[in-house]
Protein backbone atom coordinates (compact mmCIF):
# COMPACT_ATOMS: atom_id res chain seq x y z
CA UNK A 1 0.00 0.00 0.00
CA UNK A 2 1.16 3.52 -0.84
CA UNK A 3 0.03 6.79 0.73
CA UNK A 4 1.07 10.28 -0.30
CA UNK A 5 1.41 13.06 2.26
CA UNK A 6 1.16 16.55 0.77
CA UNK A 7 2.05 19.61 2.82
CA UNK A 8 1.26 23.13 1.70
CA UNK A 9 2.75 26.54 2.35
CA UNK A 10 5.04 27.23 5.29
CA UNK A 11 4.95 23.64 6.54
CA UNK A 12 8.57 23.40 5.46
CA UNK A 13 9.21 25.69 8.46
CA UNK A 14 7.94 23.22 11.07
CA UNK A 15 10.29 23.17 14.01
CA UNK A 16 11.02 26.89 13.60
CA UNK A 17 7.68 28.55 12.84
CA UNK A 18 5.45 29.48 15.79
CA UNK A 19 6.51 26.57 18.03
CA UNK A 20 3.73 27.43 20.49
CA UNK A 21 1.22 26.38 17.82
CA UNK A 22 3.15 23.92 15.67
CA UNK A 23 5.75 22.49 18.06
CA UNK A 24 9.52 22.36 17.65
CA UNK A 25 9.89 19.17 15.62
CA UNK A 26 10.65 19.21 11.90
CA UNK A 27 8.29 17.34 9.63
CA UNK A 28 11.15 15.27 8.22
CA UNK A 29 11.97 14.04 11.72
CA UNK A 30 8.32 13.21 12.38
CA UNK A 31 7.98 11.51 8.99
CA UNK A 32 10.85 9.12 9.73
CA UNK A 33 9.03 7.96 12.88
CA UNK A 34 5.71 7.71 11.04
CA UNK A 35 7.27 5.50 8.39
CA UNK A 36 8.65 3.25 11.15
CA UNK A 37 5.16 2.94 12.65
CA UNK A 38 3.77 1.74 9.31
CA UNK A 39 6.48 -0.58 7.95
CA UNK A 40 4.09 -2.19 5.44
CA UNK A 41 3.05 1.15 3.95
CA UNK A 42 5.10 3.19 1.52
CA UNK A 43 4.66 6.81 2.58
CA UNK A 44 5.72 9.30 -0.08
CA UNK A 45 6.03 12.97 0.79
CA UNK A 46 5.66 16.23 -1.13
CA UNK A 47 5.74 19.81 0.13
CA UNK A 48 5.26 23.03 -1.78
CA UNK A 49 4.53 26.66 -1.07
CA UNK A 50 3.04 26.95 -4.56
CA UNK A 51 -0.66 26.27 -5.09
CA UNK A 52 -0.34 24.92 -8.63
CA UNK A 53 2.34 22.43 -7.60
CA UNK A 54 -0.03 21.06 -4.95
CA UNK A 55 -2.74 20.71 -7.61
CA UNK A 56 -0.25 18.87 -9.83
CA UNK A 57 0.75 16.53 -6.97
CA UNK A 58 -2.89 15.69 -6.23
CA UNK A 59 -3.62 14.97 -9.88
CA UNK A 60 -0.47 12.84 -10.20
CA UNK A 61 -1.55 10.83 -7.13
CA UNK A 62 -4.60 9.66 -9.05
CA UNK A 63 -2.47 7.25 -11.08
CA UNK A 64 -3.84 4.13 -9.40
CA UNK A 65 -0.80 3.49 -7.23
CA UNK A 66 -1.94 5.36 -4.10
CA UNK A 67 -4.54 4.15 -1.61
CA UNK A 68 -5.00 7.71 -0.41
CA UNK A 69 -3.58 11.17 0.16
CA UNK A 70 -3.10 12.91 3.49
CA UNK A 71 -3.24 16.65 2.78
CA UNK A 72 -2.35 19.59 4.97
CA UNK A 73 -3.04 22.45 2.60
CA UNK A 74 -1.97 25.03 5.18
CA UNK A 75 -3.44 28.46 4.51
CA UNK A 76 -4.70 27.25 1.11
CA UNK A 77 -7.31 25.32 3.09
CA UNK A 78 -9.20 28.60 3.49
CA UNK A 79 -8.57 30.14 0.07
CA UNK A 80 -7.98 27.61 -2.68
CA UNK A 81 -10.86 26.71 -4.93
CA UNK A 82 -8.24 25.22 -7.28
CA UNK A 83 -7.11 22.66 -4.66
CA UNK A 84 -10.73 21.88 -3.77
CA UNK A 85 -11.50 21.33 -7.46
CA UNK A 86 -8.44 19.09 -7.83
CA UNK A 87 -9.60 16.94 -4.90
CA UNK A 88 -13.08 16.75 -6.43
CA UNK A 89 -11.61 15.75 -9.76
CA UNK A 90 -9.62 12.73 -8.61
CA UNK A 91 -10.77 9.31 -7.47
CA UNK A 92 -8.14 8.66 -4.79
CA UNK A 93 -9.48 9.59 -1.32
CA UNK A 94 -7.98 12.66 0.33
CA UNK A 95 -7.92 13.15 4.11
CA UNK A 96 -7.54 16.75 5.27
CA UNK A 97 -5.25 17.21 8.28
CA UNK A 98 -4.21 20.14 10.41
CA UNK A 99 -1.72 20.28 13.25
CA UNK A 100 -3.74 22.86 15.17
CA UNK A 101 -7.50 22.97 15.64
CA UNK A 102 -8.47 25.47 12.96
CA UNK A 103 -11.86 25.98 14.64
CA UNK A 104 -10.22 27.43 17.75
CA UNK A 105 -8.02 29.86 15.83
CA UNK A 106 -8.72 33.11 13.99
CA UNK A 107 -12.22 33.32 12.45
CA UNK A 108 -10.89 33.29 8.88
CA UNK A 109 -9.42 29.82 9.56
CA UNK A 110 -12.81 28.36 10.56
CA UNK A 111 -13.85 27.72 6.96
CA UNK A 112 -12.22 24.95 4.96
CA UNK A 113 -12.88 25.13 1.24
CA UNK A 114 -11.36 21.67 0.79
CA UNK A 115 -13.26 19.77 3.52
CA UNK A 116 -16.42 19.18 1.44
CA UNK A 117 -14.30 17.39 -1.20
CA UNK A 118 -12.30 15.29 1.29
CA UNK A 119 -13.07 11.84 2.67
CA UNK A 120 -12.62 13.25 6.18
CA UNK A 121 -10.78 15.77 8.32
CA UNK A 122 -8.43 15.49 11.31
CA UNK A 123 -7.30 18.52 13.29
CA UNK A 124 -5.88 19.61 16.59
CA UNK A 125 -3.74 16.61 17.51
CA UNK A 126 -0.38 18.15 16.64
CA UNK A 127 1.75 16.10 14.29
CA UNK A 128 -0.24 13.03 15.35
CA UNK A 129 -2.98 14.36 13.05
CA UNK A 130 -0.94 12.86 10.21
CA UNK A 131 -0.86 9.46 11.89
CA UNK A 132 -4.64 9.57 12.29
CA UNK A 133 -4.98 10.48 8.62
CA UNK A 134 -2.78 7.57 7.59
CA UNK A 135 -4.72 5.21 9.91
CA UNK A 136 -7.98 6.28 8.30
CA UNK A 137 -6.66 5.26 4.88
CA UNK A 138 -4.99 2.04 6.05
CA UNK A 139 -8.14 0.89 7.84
CA UNK A 140 -10.41 1.19 4.79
Amino acid sequence: MKILIVNGPNLNLLGKREPGIYGNRTFEDYLAGLRNEFPNVVIDYFQSNIEGEIVNALQAADDGSYAGVVLNAGAYTHTSIAIADAIGGISVPVVEVHISCILSREPFRHVSLIAPKCAGSVMGFGLQSYKLGVLSIVSK
